[in-house]
């Protein structure tokens, strides 16, 4: 059923990139359309199930599914809108509005499931009994297949392309499924035994919906607000970089997101000084365009030559580092040159630091330059020290 579904919508073949807006664009409207129609007959059935009944706890779920079409509404313009093409005010595109998009779905869910709770504490304190008929069971059951069927859509959607938007709806589709399960169990319960469950069960929903909306809406916050890259992203880079004999090491790796397929990379490249310039400016080429074609990336590397024939320099590199690896094994250092003049020497580099060692810069150089010697072949040494972030999020 789903290939099918993708034969109709999808006119545009993957080519293994998912992050082509046009592709996106394609998979969202189908995503988008297959829920507003699925959530509009769920939410018509259980209306029709709750007035039957009388109960609080479907018409709830009911609202639910209707909340559920909004967000099938909001996601299909989110991708219709993320698939513009860059332009004057928008350089980098358009694809974090797919981001929006899925936290605007979060946002409703929220809503709703804060509405239910509240109607929910009403029928607690006021309770009737409702009892199970056959017809609000049938449909219940009926909601419950749909609900997990959209689950495995959505779900088999998100993963093809990378989408966190499908990903939500996958989640909010999964969380209706067990929620209605529970309605469903507890008004068989209530109805066997003449107990008034019905608040408590509509509680219980709302509580469902509430944490799906709480997750949603973490997962679509942090690409926004500025998340590390997968760490498959970052690994396959270095892979790529330093299968290059001439690549010495890389450090500064910074990834920028603005959405799928807006994805930019920058990074030091470390290299021989002595190297012949233009040799590795094509070689710099090659690497940025090959990570480009691999990962559907745009790529800068500023090329960083280094003292590789220096003994002095040499010592004082594995001196360095193991002062560094003392403080934290997670510590790298990189750019390490040595500066000679007629009465000093300036030993320079930088240390890669993880964002949750507590010590403060001033603190780190301390500790490292206290187990740098002062001098060398009678010569002064001076350290000049700084300090970098890890934007991977490497721990």
């Amino acid at each position: 059923m789903i290939r099918l579904l993708i034969r109709q919508f999808v006119t545009k073949p993957l080519n293994g990139c998912t992050d082509e807006a046009a592709v996106r664009k394609q998979y969202g409207t189908m995503s988008g359309s297959v829920g507003i129609i699925l959530n509009l007959m769920l939410f018509l059935g259980k209306l029709i199930a709750g007035l039957i009944s009388g109960s609080i706890a479907i018409t709830a779920d009911a609202l639910n599914n209707l909340s559920d079409a909004g967000s099938s509404i909001v996601t299909l313009v989110g991708f219709r809108m993320a698939g513009r093409k860059p332009d004057i005010e928008h350089p980098f595109g358009h694809g974090r509005i797919e981001y929006i998009s899925g936290l605007i779905v979060s946002f409703i869910i929220l809503m709703m499931g804060y509405q239910l709770l509240l109607d929910s504490v009403g029928k607690i304190r006021a309770p009737e009994l409702v009892g199970l008929e056959l017809l609000p069971a049938v449909i219940l059951i009926a909601s419950i297949l749909v609900k997990m069927w959209m689950a495995h859509f959505n779900s088999f959607l998100a993963q093809k392309i990378h989408s966190e938007a499908m990903k939500a709806t996958a989640a909010d589709s999964r969380s209706d499924a067990i929620s209605t399960t529970a309605l469903l169990i507890g008004m068989a319960i209530g109805s066997y035994f003449q107990i008034p469950l019905d608040g408590w069960l509509g509680l219980l929903v709302s509580v469902l919906i509430l944490k799906t909306g709480f997750d949603s809406a973490k997962d679509t916050i942090s690409p926004l607000l500025g998340q590390p890259p997968e760490p498959e992203f970052v690994e396959e880079i270095e892979q790529t970089v330093l299968s290059y004999p001439e690549i010495i090491g890389i450090h500064d790796l910074i990834v920028h997101n603005y959405g799928p397929g807006r994805v930019m990379v920058s990074l030091h490249a470390e290299v021989d000084g002595d190297g012949e310039l233009f040799y590795l400016h094509d070689l710099i080429d090659n690497i940025e365009r090959e990570l480009g074609e691999k990962l559907s990336c745009m790529v800068t590397i500023h090329l960083d030559p280094i003292d590789t024939h220096n003994p002095l320099l040499d010592q004082l590199r594995e001196t360095a580092r193991l002062a560094v690896e003392s403080i934290d094994s997670r510590c790298s250092i990189h750019d390490v040159r040595l500066v000679s003049g007629s009465s000093h020497n300036n030993l320079i580099f930088d240390i890669l630091v993880p964002h949750d060692l507590k010590l403060t810069d001033e603190e780190i150089r301390k500790q490292v330059t206290d187990k740098i010697p002062e001098t060398e072949n009678g010569i002064r040494i001076f350290t000049v020290i700084s300090i970098d972030r890890d934007f991977t999020g490497r721990s």
